[in-house]
């Protein structure tokens, strides 16, 4: 064995005389069946490896056992055996033994399931002490005194935030082969081969953190467009109440806030129900049934209708009564207000609330229903807020004839929702049954305008017509099969970027490759995801990056029910979209937000791309 030693100064004579008297006991005690070689702390290396063998010495046909412990230093992981990922490098153990000798048959502990800061999704990985055992046959007509063995060790050290070139760690082990060998006392017990088991993280606090984020989640959700004109029309309601006093006005706010919550309790229930049926469970799935679609596009037709003035909601009289008595426009209007907003909110995300609701859907019942109340209590706070302070309405404008243009106003924003419902109906159904829905939709205008007349026999038949279009409409919906798109692929209706159609083992196979691959996950009925395209991923910003490092852009289209794409958002924690992820070698998959801009795409690109092209070392 050679030890170099590298001073400043010149070393005395004594000294290389020390060194040397250690180099030949080192090299003597190398004979035993211990071999440790400290690697940390050089060429990226983050962990020391020794080998031990269970005898002091083995006969022909002996069976040897040997432990190979990786002591891993603190703040750092190595993905396991079996990562989370195919792409990722897993940890892998090689024994050179002599020509004719048998493979050493390996077994690796399980990994431990952690949540780093570069990704959301647990990944499997050891860290501290690990032990990895080899089981293997001293051949026939070995000799000793001594056979070498090379033991190597491959693996990749991350910390929380990035992850180093992936390197092998090697060893040398001296078996002594002979008579008189005895079991080693105290040999490194491998940890037990169980499946992978989430780091325990204490519940309270953990459970704590996702509440707050969907408070805040539900309360930007009244700034998203589906909510906005909702919204506008509450306060709206909310201002007439004032003049029936302080009463009237916090009455009518805590029933829009019931109605909301009320909606997201049936929300969670939903979910808890479909999860347990194993169905696919996430924030805006019913938009991927037409049925759905069509119910709320009648709804919207019909709120769109309520606000031009062709009819009126009217109630029974006890329960008109009670509403009355409540002042401004009663409860059961204040209350529905609330559902429909909750409604219009399904098909769009807000900061915080992907993360939020995907944690839910991840845990138990209890949890789905916690954080979902959360949410709506978040998008209810401003309802709460002029509940607890009625007097703040004296800041709006006071009722007059502007309520009745404002309402005209929210009633054309509502006509374009129902276009825009339109627009994801077409992706759903064939052509022709679109056509026939949008005909009894007409119809149901007709026939409510054709009441609002009057006449002998209009309210009548009229009201036969109303019935009769939406049960039209319904039945066209329910008995549609959903329809693919027209396009083969997805890069025919792009403008800067050619998307592929998503292929998610192309994807995981081109990242082992060092490809960097974007996946979109999108849909019609994400209004976000919309915005997000428009305004972050098709730019020249974007679209110049992307070629410039040869980032294969794929898009996932969730509009109709797709159990692989289900698949792939579940893996990676989500339940809901939009939802990027940006794939690139030596590393986990880069999670984005679901508001993202287009410099937070570029930077993010540019980092996989410099670990791409950095030497592996």
């Amino acid at each position: 064995m050679q030890t170099d030693i590298q001073t400043k100064t010149p070393i005395p004579p004594i000294v290389r005389t020390i060194a040397l008297l250690l180099a030949v006991s080192a090299s003597w005690s190398a004979q035993r069946a211990v071999a440790q070689l400290s690697l940390s702390g050089r060429n990226g290396e983050k962990a020391t490896l020794s080998a031990l063998a269970d005898r002091t010495a083995y006969q022909e046909g002996d069976s040897v056992r040997l432990a190979l412990q990786l002591s891993i230093e603190e703040g750092w992981h190595v993905n396991s055996h079996k990562p989370t990922f195919d792409y990722l490098i897993p940890t892998t153990a090689t024994i050179e033994a002599l020509r004719g000798w048998d493979e050493p048959r390996i077994t690796y502990p399980a990994g431990v399931l952690k949540v780093f800061a570069f990704e959301d999704q647990p990944l499997s990985v050891y860290d501290g002490e690990v032990v990895i055992d080899a089981e293997f046959e001293v051949a026939l007509g070995t000799s000793g005194p001594t056979v070498p063995m090379d033991v190597s060790l491959r693996y990749q050290a991350c910390d929380d935030r990035k992850c180093l070139p992936p390197v092998t760690t090697r060893t040398e082990l001296h078996l002594s082969i002979g008579p008189g060998g005895e079991a080693v006392k105290e040999m490194p017990a491998q940890a037990a081969t169980a499946p992978d088991v989430k780091e325990e993280t204490p519940a309270p606090r953990r459970l704590l953190f996702f509440v707050l984020l969907g408070i805040a989640g539900g309360l930007l959700l009244n700034a998203m467009p589906c909510v906005l004109p909702v919204l506008s029309l509450k306060v709206l309601g909310l201002v007439k109440s004032s003049a029936h006093g302080r009463r009237g006005v916090t009455v009518g706010a805590l029933a829009t806030l019931a109605g909301i919550v009320f909606s997201f309790w049936a929300l969670a229930a939903a979910a808890v129900v479909a999860k347990l049926a194993g169905a696919t469970v996430g924030w805006g799935v019913q938009f991927q049934e037409p049925t759905f679609v069509v119910f709320l596009t009648l709804v919207v037709v019909l709120f769109c209708l309520n606000l031009w003035g062709l009819f009126e909601v009217t109630l029974p009289s006890r329960i008109a009564g009670w509403a009355d008595a409540s002042g401004g426009e009663g409860l059961a209007a204040h209350f529905m207000a609330g559902l429909f907003a909750t409604l219009l909110a399904t098909p769009c995300s807000a900061p915080f609330l992907g993360t939020a609701v995907g944690f839910a859907l991840s845990q138990n019942a209890v949890t789905i229903v916690v954080i979902f109340t959360a949410v709506g209590l978040g998008m209810a706070l401003p309802y709460l807020a002029i509940a607890i302070a009625p007097g703040s309405i004296r800041f709006l404008p006071k009722p007059g004839a502007w309520m009745n243009h404002f309402r005209v106003l929210m009633g054309f924003f509502l006509a374009a929702a129902a276009v825009w419902l339109l627009y994801v109906l077409s992706s759903q159904v064939s052509r022709e049954r679109l056509a026939f829905v949008q005909l009894a939709l007409l119809a149901l205008a007709f026939f409510i305008w054709m009441r609002h007349q009057g006449g002998r026999a209009g309210p009548r038949w009229a009201l036969a017509g109303i019935v009769g279009s939406c049960v039209v409409a319904l039945t066209l919906a329910a008995s549609a099969e959903a329809v693919a798109k027209t396009t083969g692929n997805p890069s025919e209706t792009s403008h800067l970027i050619e998307w592929l159609r998503f292929d998610r083992t192309e994807a995981e196979r081109l990242a082992a490759d060092g490809t960097l691959v974007f996946v979109d996950v999108t849909a019609d009925w994400c209004f976000t995801c919309k915005v997000n395209e428009r305004l972050a991923l098709e730019t020249p910003e974007v679209a110049a990056v992307f070629d410039r490092h040869g980032v294969v852009p794929m898009k996932a289209d969730w509009t109709n029910r797709d159990d692989a794409i289900s698949d792939f958002l579940n893996d990676h924690g989500r339940y809901g979209i939009p939802f990027y992820l940006l794939y690139g070698p030596g590393a986990p998959p880069h999670l984005f937000g679901e508001l993202i801009n287009k410099e937070t795409v570029v930077d993010a690109v540019e980092i996989a791309a410099s670990r791409t092209e950095s030497p592996a070392g």
